[in-house]
């Protein structure tokens, strides 16, 4: 790895400013030096806007760059795994928007890829590398609250049905339970272990599913709810955990730095948790950048990104059950 961290960013869509752009300006060792688009022009105007150094006429162009170190991954989830593979062929280390790919046979066929490769695979949680979230884990981790035996987590947000949005569009792998679920489903694996779904159901418009309920059993003998909008008034995401001595609460897991509340509860007393007011994406950033030099494991790769996919693939087959029922 090079003393700075050279950055390609595949698809210029608005994610890449603030999980990539804005937070790389912090970094001394780090450069965003290059962007790919869909058509040249398009990655040209991105690239003028915010000030990067090169723009390639294709996707591949910029792959066959010798002086790219990481490639972020910001395209639609139905793209994820042709063009994570073909980073990690061509040398490049990839950091992949979630959710991961299309499925979890998608998901295993991209970690054997960068096994072969031996280049690092990550995939995009920000929220998990917010120092709050750590907060959480320590506190489980410590008996704060007992032995937990209830859980809910959920992420409501208002999407737009616009047209060329491929959050609406099934083929691209759009819908509630693939770009909002996989949160809640992520946060409470990443907290209370693997799950069976006991139960989902999801609610449809013109195709795609707007809202996404399941309900969770974990290997603790915890149980767990989780829902997800895509028809939302306002954004809202959170996290209860009750447990045996007391409880946690944080609205707002998704993005702590735009202003969470986090409460822990016990003993008749309620203690507000501090939060840090780093972004979730400078965080994330920092972690990338850690594991890309060797000196930690990546948190949200590998096994994981391929554990969070069949968690996703099994809510999707119970609630076509119950559909069909």
């Amino acid at each position: 790895m090079t003393a700075k961290i050279r950055i390609g960013i595949l698809g210029a869509g608005r994610i890449a400013v603030p999980a990539i752009i804005a937070p790389s300006r912090d970094h001394s060792d780090i450069t965003v030096l290059c962007i790919a688009a869909r058509d040249a022009a398009r990655a040209q105007a991105f690239a003028r806007a915010h000030e990067i150094p090169f723009w390639a006429a294709s996707y591949d162009a910029m792959l066959a760059r010798e002086d790219i170190d990481l490639v972020y991954i910001g395209l639609p989830p139905m793209l994820h795994r042709e063009w994570t593979e073909r980073a990690l062929r061509a040398g490049k280390a990839v950091l992949c928007e979630k959710p991961f790919a299309l499925n979890a046979g998608e998901a295993e066929a991209m970690v054997t890829a960068a096994s072969r490769t031996g280049v690092s695979l990550i995939e995009a949680f920000h929220y998990r590398y917010h120092p709050l979230f750590r907060t959480l884990e320590v506190l489980l981790a410590d008996g704060a609250i007992g032995r937990v035996v209830s859980a809910r987590a959920w992420l409501r947000y208002p999407i737009p049905d616009d047209a060329g949005e491929h959050r609406w569009s099934a083929a691209a792998g759009g819908g509630a339970l693939m770009d909002l679920g996989c949160y809640p489903i992520h946060a409470l694996r990443s907290l209370l272990g693997d799950a069976k779904v006991a139960d989902a159901r999801m609610a449809f418009e013109r195709g795609v599913d707007r809202a996404v309920a399941a309900r969770l059993s974990f290997a603790s003998g915890a149980r767990a709810t989780l829902h997800a909008s895509m028809r939302a008034s306002v954004p809202s995401s959170g996290i209860i955990l009750n447990g045996t001595s007391g409880r946690l609460m944080v609205r707002g897991f998704l993005m702590p730095h735009r202003g969470a509340e986090a409460v822990l509860e016990r003993g008749g007393m309620r203690t507000r948790l501090e939060v840090d007011p780093v972004t979730t994406f400078a965080a994330q950033l920092d972690h990338v950048v850690t594991a890309l030099r060797g000196e930690v494991q990546p948190l949200t790769g590998g096994a994981d990104a391929v554990a969070n996919m069949a968690m996703i693939d099994a809510i999707r087959a119970q609630a076509r059950i119950r559909s069909a029922g």
